[in-house]
């Protein structure tokens, strides 16, 4: 996060929030139903109905029992899992991947926070754990809250730098990252993954184990460089995750053809997981405008739910 979370959120809040005000959190609720508060009537009692809610006073002039009848709440947490590992610095001077990852996530939290919804955050960085041995990946949780200070609390993680001398061997362990998210979501709940997916793992074993419990939702980031190769000549490149570098000529179609191939098998295997799972995955490029993306988001769940 290059700008700092209170001004950021601040821009946010003009240019986005105030566009998807109710949207969003009006467009997904859990199966997961809380008692409600409000009197909207009453119904006669049948068998199997909670007892606690008979009116007694209408019961007895009744003469049969009588039900109170209240409206339904529907308690909503959400979890966010913000990938940080080290392929989603990709993108350009002005917004890189880990900038629209930052503003989603400032984004969702305020818009779920101020409705009374309880956010939660689960940063994912592959590097070192405090104990300093390395490993799958450094987890930091921020607990579910509610309300705008709490939004600025996720954006203040997410503008920590990463584990100090975290090595540059390590890949993104995309199925760690999921299984950290099931045994950090206890209870029923919205996860939102943030990631541009680009890892390993069995990643597809661990989200089953996550969708029959809660509902999940997929935003992949995704930047032009992450699919196409620049033609200019030869070239040394860096993976981002590994750091390993090779000098490549750019202009080669045989290996320009090679590298379309892959990005297809990629995205393939990506999308067949994500299908298998019934999880919806909607891809958010770095020249996307977040609240057009958003909205798009809203409409497609509400559609598949239709």
């Amino acid at each position: 996060m290059r700008t700092a979370p209170e001004p950021l959120l601040a821009r946010l809040e003009w240019r986005v929030v105030r566009r998807l005000d109710g949207r969003v959190a009006g467009g997904y609720r859990t199966a997961h139903r809380g008692a409600g508060t409000d009197l909207v009537g009453l119904r006669e009692y049948t068998e199997g109905d909670d007892a606690r809610h008979i009116d007694w006073n209408v019961t007895a002039r009744l003469n049969e029992p009588q039900l109170r009848v209240f409206t339904e709440d529907r308690e909503l947490t959400v979890w966010l899992v913000l990938d940080r590992s080290a392929s989603m610095t990709v993108g350009g001077p002005d917004r890189g991947k880990h900038d629209v990852l930052s503003e989603l996530a400032l984004v969702l939290a305020r818009l779920f926070g101020r409705g009374g919804n309880r956010v939660g955050a689960l940063l994912y960085d592959t590097g070192l754990y405090d104990t300093g041995r390395s490993g799958p990946g450094l987890v930091r949780i921020v607990p579910a809250g509610t309300g705008r200070r709490h939004a600025l609390r996720i954006g203040a993680e997410l503008a920590r730098p990463p584990a100090a001398g975290r090595p540059a061997s390590t890949t993104t362990d995309l199925a760690a990252m999921l299984d950290a998210a099931a045994k950090v979501a206890r209870r029923r709940a919205l996860i939102v993954v943030i990631s541009d997916f680009i890892g390993d793992g069995d990643w597809a074993r661990s989200l089953l184990r996550l969708t029959p419990r809660h509902e999940v939702v997929a935003l992949r980031v995704t930047d032009a460089a992450d699919d196409e190769l620049p033609d200019a000549g030869l070239v040394v490149i860096e993976d981002a995750e590994t750091g390993e570098q090779l000098v490549i000529d750019t202009s080669d179609p045989l290996l320009r053809a090679r590298l379309r191939a892959g990005v297809q098998e990629r995205d393939a295997r990506l999308a067949a997981g994500m299908r298998r799972a019934g999880v919806p995955v909607h891809r958010i490029g770095t020249d996307t405008d977040l609240a057009t993306a958003l909205i798009e988001v809203v409409a497609s769940t509400q559609r598949r739910r239709a």
